[in-house]
């Protein structure tokens, strides 16, 4: 990320890698996979007074994998090792301790969004607000189940490039493509995961589980943006988060797909900096 320090810390004895900016409100950014934290760059440009954590996921951008992964949890891939949520979940709260944070406002997009929800179930005191942008609380449906399962397939055939070829035409909305073409390369950049991090992360979101009881739960202020032309997580999944009861309040972005807050950062920033300012007070 090209504003702020990078900084790195451990988790699980992994070295992971972080930005943190700006002062003032401390949020924590989660990026979606396969891209990086820059991910997060255009919007947090746009947003007014406030520290920008923003981390590299293990196995993304800076950030290491690691190794001892747990096999054996993807039925249709049973010798994938997976990062699941709950790693992810670890490596985000180990990054809390380690810049003293005892609490936060928390956007993830996503993959992002999914540690999101394990944050909640395993540190809601720690958590302020939680913003979700284009990520849903359901479980993968069997044709995302057999997705990732070829996509595995790929990564393990050296194909991990056509891959990313794919996610960068895929995840930008239709209308974004039409209208800033290069954005496609710019998103593609992003995308430098090793065939063996492609696996695991692939694995791991496989075998997330079903939040919509964990949305039940949440007592936290609530954002949910979605992108009108999301191919992987739909404007009606997201209205899932309708359900919290801590309040949610429920954008749709009609011309944005799955990277919304990368595509149309002016709209997001907008929305997100008006809902930021409850916790200002």
């Amino acid at each position: 990320m090209s504003s702020g320090t990078s900084l790195f810390y451990l988790s699980s004895g992994v070295r992971l890698g972080n930005s943190d900016s700006g002062a003032g409100l401390p949020v924590v950014f989660l990026h979606p996979t396969p891209l990086n934290r820059d991910y997060w760059q255009p919007l947090v440009a746009q947003l007014g007074p406030l520290r920008a954590i923003v981390p590299d996921l293990r196995g993304h951008g800076l950030s290491e994998l690691g190794s001892g992964l747990p096999a054996g949890l993807f039925a249709r891939v049973p010798d994938a090792p997976a990062l699941t949520m709950e790693q992810l979940g670890t490596d985000i709260l180990a990054l809390l301790d380690h810049l003293g944070l005892s609490t936060a406002v928390f956007a993830g997009c996503s993959i992002g969004g999914y540690v999101l929800l394990e944050l909640w179930r395993r540190a809601p005191e720690r958590i302020r607000g939680l913003a979700f942008v284009c990520s849903k609380p359901q479980p993968d449906a069997e044709a995302n189940l057999e997705k990732r399962a070829a996509t595995i397939g790929q990564a393990r055939a050296g194909e991990a490039e056509k891959v990313f070829d794919g996610n960068a035409l895929n995840l930008v909305g239709a209308t974004t493509r039409a209208l800033r073409p290069g954005i496609v390369a710019e998103v593609r950049a992003q995308m430098t995961l090793t065939a063996e991090a492609v696996v695991a992360v692939q694995a791991g979101l496989a075998v997330r589980p079903d939040s919509r009881p964990t949305v039940a739960t949440i007592t936290a202020p609530v954002l949910a943006i979605a992108g009108g032309e999301d191919v992987a997580v739909t404007p009606s999944e997201m209205e899932a988060f309708r359900l919290a009861p801590g309040g949610c309040e429920y954008h749709v972005l009609a011309d944005a797909g799955h990277l919304a807050a990368y595509e149309q950062p002016e709209k997001v920033a907008m929305i997100m900096s008006f809902w930021l300012q409850r916790f200002e007070a």
